[in-house]
């Protein structure tokens, strides 16, 4: 390489964290080794930063974590939050107000860092992966009773839909200026997440901004991941790689490493830095 790599940029489940499973030691041990380079070391999720730091130890080797998409950043080492974003309560209401009308389930999260409460329209139609969200943070939630409670700030909207991709790109249709991402169901692995967030939010965004706050040059970047609500990150990064666990239509398009139970994370990197 004619050109040292200076930042690694990982999704966390299906491509460092496996389901179930833990982050193996190999991945764990070329974490250390990124440091040892002066490689800034970064994850990148949809989970919220509750959520997040329920799965990550305080002394897990990162430095950044780039959450909920895109629209927070937390320095791993200081334990601080160094950049949020959030939807304007005007906006929330008229989102809400047509998936009401449509009577499609969804979520309204907190603004960061309270972005693992929310309210929660349910219309009573079957929907398992809903429920289970639901029952999940049951602590944390609320219903909607009526649409003025809907006026809010928010992190984001949350949209549980079946595995059909017809009905996610005709619903996401009907939305304008704002950005819908599109997430595999982390709890059955099979419904759609719609994820509906301020227009310019995604993960690439919140790698873009990192870069730009760290004055890292973003040539010099290995990005790594394994579903569609990574694809923006994909885009961005110079070298991007998929673990042998993503969709196909995925695998088709970005170099592929190993599976996450494979230490995939670790084979990619080994791919460019070697």
């Amino acid at each position: 390489m004619d050109k040292k790599i200076k930042i690694v940029i990982s999704d966390l489940d299906g491509t460092l964290l496996p389901a179930q499973g833990e982050v193996s030691d190999r991945d764990i041990k070329s974490l250390y080794k990124l440091k040892e380079e002066e490689i800034v070391r970064v994850i990148a999720t949809g989970r919220n930063l509750y959520s997040a730091l329920s799965v990550l130890p305080d002394d897990f080797p990162i430095d950044y974590l780039i959450f909920a998409s895109g629209a927070g950043i937390f320095d791993w080492q200081k334990r601080e939050l160094i950049f949020s974003q959030h939807l304007d309560s005007d906006i929330v209401f008229e989102l809400s107000s047509e998936l009401i009308k449509l009577e499609t389930d969804f979520m309204i999260l907190d603004p960061i860092p309270n972005n693992h409460q929310f309210a929660y329209y349910r219309s009573g139609k079957s929907n398992p992966d809903f429920d289970r969200r639901l029952s999940l943070y049951k602590p944390f939630a609320s219903p909607i009773g009526h649409a003025e409670d809907t006026r809010r700030e928010a992190c984001q909207l949350l949209v549980i839909l079946s595995s059909c991709v017809n009905g996610f790109n005709e619903l996401k249709a009907k939305f304008e200026n704002v950005k819908i991402i599109r997430a595999t169901s982390p709890l059955d692995h099979e419904s759609i997440w719609m994820e509906i967030f301020p227009l310019h939010i995604s993960k690439a965004y919140g790698a873009e901004w990192l870069c730009q706050y760290l004055n890292v040059d973003t040539d010099l970047s290995i990005v790594i991941g394994n579903d569609y609500n990574d694809l923006d990150l994909l885009e961005w990064g110079k070298y991007p790689f998929v673990v042998s666990n993503a969709p196909k239509e995925l695998k088709d398009t970005y170099e592929n490493t190993k599976s996450v139970d494979d230490s995939g994370f670790s084979v990619a990197i080994k791919k460019i830095l070697n």
